[in-house]
C-alpha cells in the first residue's frame, strides 16, 4: 500500500471510516497473532504427545524384544501369543507405526537396522554429536512423522551387551549376532526410530484450523458490527449533531443551541460551544451597535466635512476677490510712487519715504498675488497660457532684478542654460513664477559672501528638461523637507526652533504654489 493510498484513507476520508479502518485493522492483526499462537501451542502440545506416546512404545519394544529373546528357545509359541495378545490390546491408533532399533556404528548391522534415508543419518548425527535428546523429522509428502530417540546405555546392559572380561560368567546372556557392545554406562548403543501415520492427525489439525478460522471471522464480524455501533452513535453522533448546528448558524439561525446529553466529554464540549455561541452573539450585537455609532459618526464627519468644503470655498471665493480688489488700489499707490520717485524737489528723507512706500507696496503686492494664486489652485480655476520664448533670457531677467539684493549681500550669482533647452513651450509667467520663487528663497537663506547658481540641463527623458537652483545657504533639515511645501510654511534654522517662525520674511507660500 502506497503512502498516498494511507494518506488518502487515513487523512482525507470521515472520522467514522478511520475509526472503523483503524479499530478493524487492529482487531484483526490482534485475532490473527492470537490464533497463531494458539496454533503453534496446539502444535507444540501434538509433539509433546508424540513424543510421550513413542516413549512408552520404545520402552515397551525394547522390553517386549528383550523379553521374546529370552524365551524364543524354550517357549516359541509363548512369544508369538504373547506378541499377538500385545498388538490386540493396544488402541487401534497405536497398532499401525514402525518400529526399527538403528544401531550407533551399523557397518555391522543388518540391512534392516542401517540408517537407509538422509533424515535417519541426520537424525543419528544430531543425537550423537549435538546431545539432542530426542529428534522430530515431518514427511509431508508420504504424511508420515517420524520420532528419534538414543539408546543410553545401563548397568543392566551389561548383561548382554558387555563385554566378557566385565561381565559375570554367569549372568551374561548369549546376545544375538549384531546385537552392540557397551563399554561403560551411558554410552549411546544407537536410537530408536517410531514412525507414525500423520493422516489423522492432519485431519484433526485442519478440523481444528478451519474451526478457529471462522471463530476467528464470526469474531471480526461480530467485534467490527459492535465497533460500528459504538462509533456511529457514540463518537460520530455527537459530532454530526455539532456540525449540523454549526451549519445552521452559518446560515443565520443564531437561536440554535448544541443539545447532546450523554454524560461524559462531548456533553461538556456542547456545553461549551453553546457558552462560545452566546459569547459571539453577544459580540456581534455590541459590534452591530458599535457599527451603528459609527455610522452616524460618519454621517456627522460627512456633513461637517461638507459644511467646511463650503466654508473652504466660500474663503477661497472671498480671498480671490478682495485679492483682485487689493490690486487695483494697490498698482495705483506703486504707479504714484514711481511718479513720486521721479520727482526732482524731493528732499532726502521724502526720497526715501517714497521708496519705502514703494518696496512695501511691492512686497504686498507679491502677497496678495500669491494669496490669489493659491486661491485660483484651490479652487480649480488656474488657467494657462501657453506660448514660445526662450528661457535663456527668462532667466537672465530674473538674476537681473536680484542683482541689487545680491550685490548688497556680497553674493556671487552665476546662470548657465544649455542651448538645447533654450527654446521652450510653456507657460512663461508660471514658469517665472517658479524661478523667481525659488531664486528669492535662495538669496535670502544664503548669508554674505556665498553663491548661488541657476541651472538649465536636459533631462534624461526625452521632452524634458532640468532646472535646478543651487545655494551655500543654511539649508533644509531633513524632517522639513516634507512640511516646506505645506502653506505659510518655513524651514527651521535649528532642531528645536518651530517651524511656523518667521525669522525670515515671507509668506511661506512660494513652495506651496
Amino acid at each position: 500500500m502506497s503512502y498516498r493510498t494511507v494518506k488518502k484513507l487515513l487523512g482525507e476520508t470521515s472520522l467514522e471510516r478511520k475509526c472503523l479502518f483503524l479499530f478493524g485493522s487492529s482487531l484483526i492483526l490482534l485475532i490473527a497473532g492470537s490464533f497463531y499462537v494458539y496454533a503453534q501451542l496446539n502444535l507444540r502440545i501434538i509433539r509433546s504427545q508424540y513424543r510421550q506416546r513413542a516413549q512408552l512404545l520404545i520402552a515397551q519394544n525394547l522390553q517386549m524384544t528383550h523379553w521374546a529373546k529370552t524365551q524364543e528357545l524354550h517357549q516359541p509359541e509363548t512369544v508369538s501369543f504373547v506378541k499377538d495378545l500385545n498388538s490386540e490390546l493396544k488402541p487401534a491408533e497405536l497398532r499401525e507405526y514402525n518400529w526399527k532399533f538403528i544401531p550407533q556404528n551399523d557397518e555391522d548391522a543388518d540391512a534392516t537396522r542401517r540408517a537407509t534415508e538422509k533424515f535417519e543419518t541426520e537424525a543419528l548425527n544430531r543425537l550423537l554429536y549435538r546431545g539432542d535428546e530426542f529428534v522430530f523429522h515431518e514427511d509431508e509428502e508420504e504424511g508420515k512423522y517420524h520420532y528419534f530417540e538414543p539408546i543410553v546405555a545401563t548397568e543392566l546392559c551389561f548383561r548382554c551387551h558387555g563385554e566378557r572380561e566385565q561381565a559375570d560368567a554367569e549372568n551374561v546372556i548369549e546376545p544375538g549376532p549384531f546385537s552392540p557392545t557397551v563399554h561403560e554406562v551411558g554410552d549411546v548403543m544407537g536410537m530408536a526410530r517410531l514412525t507414525f501415520e500423520l493422516i489423522d492427525t492432519q485431519r484433526d489439525i485442519a478440523r481444528n484450523s478451519a474451526i478457529l478460522v471462522a471463530m476467528a471471522i464470526v469474531t471480526a464480524f461480530l467485534s467490527m458490527l459492535v465497533a460500528y455501533f459504538i462509533v456511529r452513535y457514540v463518537v460520530v453522533k455527537p459530532v454530526m449533531h455539532l456540525k449540523d448546528v454549526s451549519d445552521a448558524i452559518a446560515h443565520g439561525e443564531l437561536d440554535q443551541r448544541a443539545d447532546i446529553r450523554t454524560g461524559d466529554e462531548f456533553q461538556e464540549l456542547s456545553h461549551a460551544f453553546n457558552r462560545m455561541l452566546r459569547h459571539l452573539v453577544t459580540t456581534q450585537e455590541e459590534l452591530r451597535q458599535v457599527n451603528s455609532d459609527l455610522d452616524g459618526k460618519v454621517d456627522e464627519l460627512a456633513r461637517a466635512n461638507l459644511s467646511l468644503h463650503e466654508m473652504n470655498k466660500i474663503k477661497n471665493e472671498f480671498l480671490a476677490t478682495m485679492s483682485h480688489e487689493l490690486r487695483t488700489p494697490l498698482n495705483s499707490i506703486l504707479g504714484f510712487s514711481e511718479v513720486l520717485e521721479e520727482a526732482e524737489n524731493l528732499s532726502q528723507k521724502q526720497q526715501k519715504y517714497v521708496t519705502n512706500i514703494r518696496t512695501s507696496g511691492q512686497n504686498l503686492l507679491t502677497l496678495i498675488n500669491d494669496i490669489l494664486d493659491l486661491a485660483k489652485i484651490e479652487a480649480g480655476r488656474m488657467e494657462l497660457h501657453i506660448s514660445e520664448f526662450s528661457l535663456t533670457e527668462l532667466v537672465e531677467r530674473l538674476t537681473g532684478s536680484m542683482r541689487p539684493l545680491v550685490e548688497r549681500k556680497n553674493i556671487s550669482l552665476q546662470w548657465d542654460v544649455a542651448p538645447t533647452v533654450d527654446h521652450l513651450t510653456q507657460d512663461a509667467g508660471k514658469l517665472q513664477q517658479i524661478v523667481y520663487n525659488l531664486l528669492s528663497n535662495a538669496v535670502k537663506f544664503t548669508p554674505e559672501g556665498g553663491r548661488v547658481q541657476v541651472y538649465g540641463r536636459p533631462a534624461h527623458e526625452e521632452g524634458f528638461f532640468d532646472l535646478s537652483v543651487e545655494d551655500t545657504g543654511i539649508g533644509i533639515p531633513l524632517e522639513d523637507q516634507q512640511i516646506i511645501f505645506e502653506k505659510f510654511r518655513q524651514g527651521r534654522n535649528s532642531p528645536g526652533e518651530a517651524a511656523l517662525t518667521r525669522e525670515f520674511e515671507g509668506t511661506g507660500l512660494g513652495l506651496s504654489i
